[in-house]
């Protein structure tokens, strides 16, 4: 059976978790069909991107930019026996949701139903909200099962009314934390959701740590990594703040990774703290890229936080990279973070929006390459017991029907 998999945008570099998860089904022997609503804004993809294999198909981002395609659609939609019901559905979110968004959500489903395959016996949605919406409509438009993945802001973000409409609506839905699963649960039909952590690809991010350098801020600058959206809920100004407060004499350098649209403020924030020589900002790296660096820095450091509209992190994926790696981490009790980290074993946790708590936890591990070496071991040990790919995408892998084991295993879950 085809699958065809509803993203927002493909491909993304902040999204390679979704590419890694598309090409280890692949690799399974999953036919996939990969539907974007939106064309690609990444100058560059990596490497897993190229792996793929999937036919793209893009929708119209805007109705207005395509009306043609989107009439065409629509002509042809109307005739579908099940169009009434699924127009009925769609009106009635929109009553309650009458938005610009909501509109060209139904749109962008008429395009889905009238130009998919007939070969695609099932959608699939990543994220909860405007994909998940998307896949809904067009799978009542053509009387075929859907399901989805739901995974940060997509959650956090949506009013109770859609997701708990949506979960009761969806065949399964798949969610990578503890956190987001007990939310979810509590809102949907028993047994209608289950956790499948995203893990990390060894394969592409394998252990190859030295000893760990002896740098303590005395002499050469450690250096601090952190790899992570220029966006509110990631706390970059907070990691700023905590590190204009280490010691004048304590040496150390940050180096971050990621874009995003504060950038500029967040520049300009460095500036004003007087640190700004201290921090080298590399803008979007592919995961190559991101290799290198995980292998040169002594400490990474991610202040994540409930940003004010509600959103937040579900389990970055860049802490399991940078375990992979060996590396100490220091992050927030915030989400499922602590499902990976274990404060004081296998890394640091403070509190969200915490400068001063920050700053101490930093200066404890500059000061002292044993304990980060100590940390990033059982970080390291973490990952390849509980977070390595293959072992957790097995319970997907299995929903889509696949290997000869699916079977016995779906009766015994």
């Amino acid at each position: 059976m085809r699958v065809a998999f509803v993203l927002k945008g493909y491909p993304r570099l902040s999204e390679a978790f979704i590419a890694q998860e598309i090409a280890a089904l692949e690799r399974r022997g999953l036919d996939i069909l990969i539907v974007s609503l939106r064309r690609p804004t990444d100058a560059r993809v990596h490497t897993v991107h190229r792996e793929i294999k999937a036919q793209l198909l893009y929708l119209p981002e805007y109705l207005l930019l395509e009306p043609l395609r989107v009439l065409k659609a629509w002509w042809k939609a109307r005739k579908l026996e099940k169009y009434r019901p699924a127009f009925r559905l769609w009106v009635k979110d929109l009553l309650r949701d009458p938005t610009p968004n909501r509109i060209r959500r139904f749109g962008q489903a008429l395009v889905l139903a009238a130009e998919l395959p007939g070969d695609v016996g099932r959608l699939h949605a990543h994220f909860l909200h405007t994909p998940a919406s998307v896949t809904r409509y067009a799978a009542a438009l053509l009387g075929l099962p859907w399901s989805g993945s739901a995974h940060a802001k997509d959650i956090w973000t949506t009013p109770a009314w859609e997701k708990r409409e949506k979960l009761a609506d969806c065949e399964w839905l798949v969610t990578c934390t503890g956190t987001n699963r007990e939310h979810l649960a509590a809102l949907a039909p028993a047994g209608r959701v289950e956790l499948v952590y995203h893990g990390i690809d060894l394969a592409r991010f394998p252990p190859a740590r030295a000893e760990g350098s002896a740098r303590n801020g005395s002499g050469e600058p450690v250096r601090i990594l952190s790899v992570c959206r220029l966006v509110e809920k990631k706390g970059v100004e907070v990691l700023l703040e905590a590190l204009a407060r280490l010691p004048a004499g304590l040496r150390w350098k940050l180096v971050h990774a990621g874009g995003g649209p504060l950038g500029q403020s967040l520049q300009g924030k460095a500036k004003s703290l007087v640190i700004q020589d201290n921090i080298e900002w590399r803008g979007a790296l592919t995961q190559e890229e991101l290799l290198a660096e995980y292998r040169t820095a002594d400490l990474f450091a991610l202040a994540s936080l409930v940003a004010r509209d509600g959103d937040r992190d579900g389990l970055p994926n860049v802490l399991m990279e940078a375990q992979s790696q060996g590396l100490a981490c220091v992050a927030t009790r915030v989400s499922a973070i602590p499902e990976l980290v274990d404060d004081g074993r296998s890394g640091v946790l403070v509190g969200e929006n915490d400068p001063e708590a920050l700053a101490r936890a930093l200066e404890a591990l500059i000061r002292d390459p044993a304990r980060r070496r100590a940390l990033g071991e059982a970080g390291l040990a973490r990952v390849r017991g509980d977070f390595a790919l293959e072992a957790n995408l097995e319970r997907l892998a299995v929903k889509f029907g696949l290997g000869r084991d699916a079977r016995r295993l779906l009766r015994t879950a």
